[in-house]
C-alpha cells in the first residue's frame, strides 16, 4: 500500500471530524487524531481554548440510545466527584450528534468529551515504569476509584431510556458473548478450541453459584486496562468507557489485573488495588475468592475480541498469547474434573 492510498481515507476522516465541529461551532481547526480503534478520537479545541476529545464512533458499534446512556452516567460519574470525562454539548444543548451518510461513511454518531490531563498508567505488553513505592499508591487511588465509581453508580436513578451491554452470564458465556464466541474461532487448534469448549459449562456453574451467595451486580466500567487509567499528582483519572455496562463488580477488579500478573511486583499492585477499594466500599472475602474465576472469563473475552478482528495487527500472535494465557489461568479448572 503507498502513501497517497493511506492518505486518502486519513484525509476522510479528519474531514468528517471537520464535519462534526460545526455542531460545536468549532469548525475552523484542524483535529489532532489521537488513536482510530473502535473509535477515531482527535484532540480538538473548545471556543476557551480548552482541549477535549471528540469521537466519532464506529458505526454499528453502539446505537444512539446506548451512546446517550453513556454521556448520562459519565456526567453522573463527573458530578459525583469521579475523575472522568464529561460530555460537552453541542450549540442546540445535544450531548450526541448523528452525522447522516455520505459516499465515505455509513451514517455515525459523535460527541466531545472534556480532557483529562493525566499520563497513562501504561501500555500492555510493556513493563510498568513505576517504582514499587509509586505502585503502591497508583493501585491504591485506582481501587478507591473504582470503589467510588461502583457507588456512585448505585446512588444514581438512570432515566428510563438508559441502556448499556450486560456482563452477564450470557454476555461472557452465552451463546453469543459480548465480545465473542471465544471458543468458536476458527485459528484455534482442535485442542485449544476443544478446552475452550470444555470450560464454558464449568465456569457457567461457578459464576451462578457465586451469583446465587450474593456477588455484587451493577454498573460497571468493564475496560480498566492500563490505557484507560491516566495517572495525576494525586489522583488517577478514568477513561474510555466504550464497552461500561452493567455486570458483577469484580469483573473490573479482575480486569485491572489480569494485564499485570506478570508484572514483578503483581502482588503489591494487587493487595493495594484491593486495599484501595476496601477503604471505600465493602469487598467481603467471599467475593475476593471468585478473582481466579473472574480473571479466567475476562481472559477469555479478548480471545472472543480478537476472533472478530482478524485484520487487527498483529492478530495471530495476539491470539496466541491470549489462548496461552487463558489456558494458563484455566489448569486448576481443568483439572478439577466435568461438572
Amino acid at each position: 500500500m503507498d502513501e497517497h492510498s493511506v492518505a486518502l481515507p486519513m484525509a476522510a476522516l479528519h474531514g468528517r471530524a471537520q464535519q462534526a465541529l460545526r455542531h460545536w461551532g468549532l469548525a475552523d481547526q484542524t483535529p489532532e487524531l489521537l488513536k482510530f480503534r473502535e473509535n477515531a478520537v482527535f484532540r480538538v479545541r473548545l471556543a476557551d481554548g480548552a482541549p477535549a476529545a471528540l469521537r466519532l464512533h464506529r458505526p454499528g458499534y453502539h446505537d444512539d440510545r446506548a451512546l446517550a446512556s453513556e454521556l448520562q452516567w459519565m456526567a453522573a460519574l463527573e458530578a459525583g466527584g469521579l475523575h472522568v470525562p464529561a460530555p460537552v454539548p453541542t450549540l442546540d444543548g445535544r450531548n450526541l450528534v448523528t452525522l447522516p451518510a455520505t459516499s465515505a461513511f455509513a451514517s455515525q454518531n459523535v460527541d466531545i468529551v472534556s480532557w483529562m490531563h493525566g499520563e497513562e498508567l501504561g501500555r500492555s505488553g510493556e513493563p510498568l515504569r513505576h517504582p514499587p513505592e509509586r505502585l503502591a499508591t497508583i493501585f491504591g487511588q485506582l481501587g478507591e476509584a473504582i470503589a467510588e465509581l461502583h457507588t456512585i453508580s448505585d446512588r444514581w436513578t438512570p432515566p428510563a431510556s438508559f441502556t448499556r451491554p450486560e456482563w452477564d452470564f450470557d454476555g461472557l458465556l452465552g451463546e453469543t458473548p459480548f465480545w465473542g464466541r471465544f471458543w468458536d474461532c476458527p485459528r484455534l487448534t482442535p485442542d485449544a478450541a476443544w478446552q475452550l469448549a470444555a470450560l464454558r459449562p464449568r465456569l457457567a456453574k461457578k459464576l451462578r453459584a457465586a451469583d446465587h451467595a450474593g456477588l455484587d451486580y451493577g454498573l460497571i466500567h468493564a475496560d480498566l486496562v492500563r490505557e484507560n487509567v491516566l495517572v495525576g499528582p494525586d489522583h488517577v483519572e478514568l477513561i474510555d468507557f466504550d464497552d461500561a455496562g452493567y455486570g458483577w463488580r469484580m469483573f473490573d477488579i479482575a480486569t485491572t489485573l489480569l494485564r499485570n500478573r506478570l508484572e514483578p511486583h503483581f502482588d503489591l499492585i494487587q493487595a493495594a488495588l484491593i486495599a484501595g477499594y476496601r477503604r471505600r466500599r465493602p469487598l467481603p472475602e467471599a467475593a475476593l475468592e471468585t478473582l481466579p474465576l473472574f480473571l479466567l472469563i475476562r481472559s477469555l473475552t479478548y480471545i472472543g475480541w480478537i476472533c472478530e478482528r482478524p485484520a487487527t495487527p498483529d492478530a495471530e500472535k495476539r491470539l496466541a498469547r491470549y489462548v496461552k494465557e487463558a489456558l494458563e489461568l484455566a489448569e486448576p479448572f481443568l483439572q478439577e474434573g466435568p461438572g
